[in-house]
């Protein structure tokens, strides 16, 4: 069946069931680990948060410590995968993953410190350009970042922060409101930085018509893709993005803390004269081992990196994109619409048979503009409802001040899992 399709859900374990029948990722479930509720596996909606183990991580893991025990130092050139090179593997899977050419993508650090040292290149404020647009509850991390960049430059962030707010009545953004935000601020506006997903909400932006504004309006553009990759299908490339930024724990199935990556648009990766805080691994690796001054930036987005590869937390990475590589993004897509509007359904369903007041969900119904996340709002129930869906064995996630966020992930979430939820829902509202 075709994502495009209309599908006729029905509320019951035979639909369910059959529907898992017919899913050609369903074999992929059981490459992963699940946390246990009285013996069974626990229903997990988190996989916004913290992706599932893959049972093949500690496989990838182990092979690295294997060769460390074996060859040492030597380790880097001798490995199965040498250390020298490790981040190289991740180019053309990544590149995939987001919709860039493998030369605009390189595995490094993690998501806020690669934000920061993206913002050196892209965010260089003048007198007369200095404001950053970003949408109003942004991830607080991204907050904490832009704030400290601003007072770094020694402006007000009250003033040189514009944030893009719903409207009055509403939870998520226009983008027709967002332009025109870019728009007004044209004449001072340096960079538009926002979520690719709104980790709140769940709503997926409108990155390419973001980003074409920003250039009009003079300014850079860039995302956090922390709830984007591995989720929604990007093409930052064809988009003519700037920057962005994503972790790896999320989505992408790489463990707690998993090592972060960037993208970086090729037009500015081949320009060496952009600025950027610069370390042995940027440097161009012809020469990087005569350990001479003046720094000579790769041209790719590997001039970025500071340091050497984090392998042992590669190899957890490597683990679950080669997952990623295998099936491809086009059928993990395919999936997801399928899984949140089936879940999307059930809610609704039960909603109806409360008298349609209970439940709210706040995500667009335009799968368009979502992903893998509905975020629920349930009126007069709050933290207690989220306390005993948990005790139920339900894993979802609670975010103050009232929204309990659901995400059905494609890899490892049956439809047998959300007509169980659906079940435990309805006898606890």
């Amino acid at each position: 069946m075709k994502v495009n399709e209309k599908i006729k859900y029905e509320f019951s374990l035979a639909f369910a069931q059959q529907l898992d029948e017919k899913d050609p990722l369903s074999k992929y479930r059981e490459q992963f680990y699940f946390p246990q509720h009285e013996g069974k596996n626990v229903i997990y909606f988190t996989g916004n948060s913290l992706g599932l183990q893959p049972k093949s991580t500690a496989k990838y893991i182990q092979q690295e410590l294997d060769d460390w025990a074996k060859y040492g130092v030597e380790g880097h050139f001798n490995a199965k995968n040498p250390w020298y090179s490790y981040h190289e593997q991740f180019a053309e899977p990544l590149a995939k993953i987001v919709g860039a050419k493998p030369h605009e993508v390189v595995v490094m650090n993690q998501l806020t410190v690669n934000l920061h040292l993206l913002m050196v290149s892209f965010y260089r404020p003048s007198k007369n350009r200095y404001k950053i647009i970003c949408e109003a509850k942004a991830f607080p991390s991204d907050q904490y970042a832009l704030e400290s960049q601003v007072k770094h430059y020694g402006h007000s962030p009250d003033i040189a922060i514009i944030e893009a707010k719903p409207r009055l009545g509403e939870y998520t953004l226009r983008t027709e409101d967002i332009i025109a935000l870019i728009k007004e601020h044209s004449d001072d506006l340096a960079l538009v930085m926002m979520g690719g997903v709104n980790y709140y909400t769940g709503q997926a932006f409108e990155m390419d018509k973001i980003t074409a504004a920003a250039h009009k309006a003079g300014a850079f553009a860039g995302f956090d893709l922390a709830h984007a990759a591995g989720n929604l299908k990007l093409k930052l490339n064809e988009w003519n993005v700037d920057f962005a930024c994503w972790c790896s724990y999320k989505y992408l199935n790489s463990g707690p803390g998993g090592v972060s990556g960037i993208y970086v648009n090729e037009k500015h990766a081949m320009n060496k004269n952009i600025p950027r805080f610069a370390g042995w691994w940027g440097h161009n690796k012809e020469v990087r081992f005569k350990m001479e001054k003046g720094f000579d930036p790769i041209p790719t987005a590997e001039g970025w990196q500071i340091s050497n590869a984090p392998v042992i937390s590669m190899a957890a990475h490597k683990a679950a994109i080669d997952m990623f590589n295998e099936v491809g993004m086009d059928a993990l897509c395919e999936k997801r619409d399928k899984l949140t509007g089936y879940l999307e359904f059930i809610i609704d369903t039960i909603n109806e048979e409360k008298g349609g007041k209970a439940l709210e969900i706040i995500t667009p119904r335009d799968k368009k503009h979502r992903g893998a996340q509905l975020s629920i709002i349930a009126h007069g129930q709050g933290k207690d409802l989220f306390n005993r869906l948990m005790a139920k064995g339900v894993v979802p996630d609670w975010r103050e001040p009232n929204v309990i966020r659901l995400a059905p992930v494609p890899f490892y979430n049956s439809f047998e899992d959300m007509y169980r939820f659906g079940e435990i829902l309805k006898a606890e509202l």
